[in-house]
């Protein structure tokens, strides 16, 4: 995290959101963080967010207990919280009662050493089924219109996202103040185009990381159901990995599902490599 990284996660919150945060200081440093929330990626009616984060593990259980308090004065009936598969408080979570609901892959792939050419017959196929590979700067001003064409296209592919439950789509004026404002590189965002122009398919590779110089977030990759089978996914991640490189970035980084075996195998595929598991974590109240 970085203080941007921070900045854009309170500018994209709706007035009147539930959240608070709590920070443990010993003299003028903090030490520790209790946070309460709307859930970014499950957030499904009556679940909220709770995390504490401390390097001691007895602030860690004060901390949690003070989330818990301030969440169940919202009277949701879900907790849920996000904790690498590795680290401690894993463990102060499922003594909580916390349960493993899903699990993310975190992944990087290694820009320099991506040898393009490998997959050449993806490509090939894609251009046979007459689909064409564009970056979204290529179609005209980013104005209300286009922005709601991208919007459905994004929550088709999103509805579609194998996972444990559901990815909850946030309305289209959510999505506009969270996304919209960041996107300053749209050269980097693919849109797959039908022969006859519907948008079928897109894949996201424009955002920087701000705390992990020269590499680049690799967001949403997805092809609609009735344009699967032509190599266009692999397509999408190919022309974004080289724009990328083109702008002189080294290293995308993304994130899966565990039940998402399709795009996991194009990752593994083009080289991506995992580490530790991301869990999310639910309490049923």
């Amino acid at each position: 995290m970085t203080a941007a990284d921070l900045d854009r996660l309170a500018a994209g919150r709706l007035p009147g959101e539930v959240y608070s945060g709590t920070l443990a200081m010993r003299g003028e440093t903090p030490v520790g963080l209790a946070e309460v929330s709307i859930p970014r990626m499950d957030g499904h009616p009556g679940w909220l967010e709770v995390t504490a984060r401390a390097a001691d593990p007895a602030l860690g259980a004060a901390l949690l207990d003070l989330a818990e308090a301030q969440a169940l004065a919202h009277t949701p009936h879900t907790l849920v919280t996000r904790v690498r598969e590795d680290w401690w408080e894993r463990a102060l979570y499922e003594a909580r009662g916390y349960a493993e609901h899903d699990r993310m892959w975190l992944s990087t792939l290694d820009l320099t050493t991506l040898e393009v050419g490998r997959f050449t017959a993806y490509e090939e196929r894609t251009r046979a089924a007459g689909v064409t590979i564009r970056p979204l700067s290529d179609f005209g001003p980013f104005d209300e219109a286009a922005q709601r064409r991208l919007y459905a296209l994004v929550a088709a592919v999103l509805r579609d996202v194998p996972s444990a439950t559901p990815v909850s789509v946030w309305p289209f004026e959510t999505w506009q103040r969270r996304m919209v404002p960041h996107l300053h590189h749209p050269e980097g965002l693919f849109i797959a185009s039908a022969p006859e122009g519907e948008w079928v398919g897109l894949s996201e590779l424009h955002t920087p990381y701000g705390g992990r110089p020269g590499t680049v977030r690799n967001g949403l990759t997805g092809v609609l159901g009735a344009w699967r089978g032509h190599g266009v996914a692999f397509s999408l991640k190919l022309a974004a990995a080289r724009a990328a490189r083109e702008r002189g970035y080294t290293h995308a980084r993304t994130g899966n599902h565990s039940a998402n075996a399709p795009m996991l195998g194009i990752n593994a595929a083009l080289g991506f490599v995992r580490e530790p598991a991301t869990l999310t974590l639910v309490r049923k109240l």
